[in-house]
């Protein structure tokens, strides 16, 4: 009696110990994903803010421009547009999607080539290229479109370590259970893995 007691408390023991070692590493392997996944959110929100100072550089770079007589209002008009287009656009990064990555990029790329068309007709007037204000502006605004591609490719990183992870087995088996989904790229497509050119170089 005590033998059948003893191997019966130790199958229940087993038992137990298999199932704590089976919640053990559901609890980490979700953990795991959330933490992949919060990774990834941030990492959104620290390309947003790159853009967003580019884009905070606009208004001031357009005033020192509107400053010079018979300045193109045209192009003016054309980096105003592109940057109202560019800061309208907000993405929930929990919900990020391929289609808003490329929507988002695409009005990023417009707006870069709008300050690449100004940059040109800039050319034209010496007198506002030696000034301070233009000057530290220019300096900004590379050291910007620098940022925004190191932070796009550092979302990719960090979305690509969330993706393996959310795909790998049998940690997919957590992720199809709680609904964790792929997180999408920025794709090199068309020179998309590259800062707007902005040339500056006069």
């Amino acid at each position: 009696m005590k033998k059948g007691l003893i191997i019966t408390l130790g199958i229940v023991g087993l038992f137990i110990l298999m199932v704590f070692g089976i919640v053990s590493w559901g609890i980490g392997s979700y953990n795991g994903l959330v933490t992949n996944q919060e990774a990834v959110n941030s990492q959104w929100a620290q390309v947003e803010n790159v853009y967003q100072r580019r884009s905070d550089l606009i208004p001031n770079l357009v005033k020192v421009v509107q400053g010079v007589a018979n300045f193109e209002k045209s192009t003016l008009t054309d980096v105003i547009n592109a940057r109202a287009s560019a800061t309208q656009m907000k993405i929930d990064p929990k919900n990020l999607t391929q289609d808003q990555i490329n929507k988002f990029q695409q009005n990023q790329q417009g707006l870069g080539q709008a300050l690449g068309r100004l940059m040109v007709v800039v050319e034209k007037y010496p007198e506002l290229k030696a000034t301070q204000n233009f000057t530290e502006l220019q300096a900004q605004l590379e050291g910007s479109e620098n940022r925004c591609t190191v932070e796009r490719m550092t979302f990719n990183q960090v979305a690509q370590t969330y993706n393996v992870s959310l795909r790998s087995f049998p940690t997919n088996i957590i992720a199809g259970m709680f609904g964790f989904t792929p997180k999408p790229y920025f794709k090199a497509d068309e020179g998309a893995n590259k800062a707007p050119k902005v040339d500056f170089k006069f």
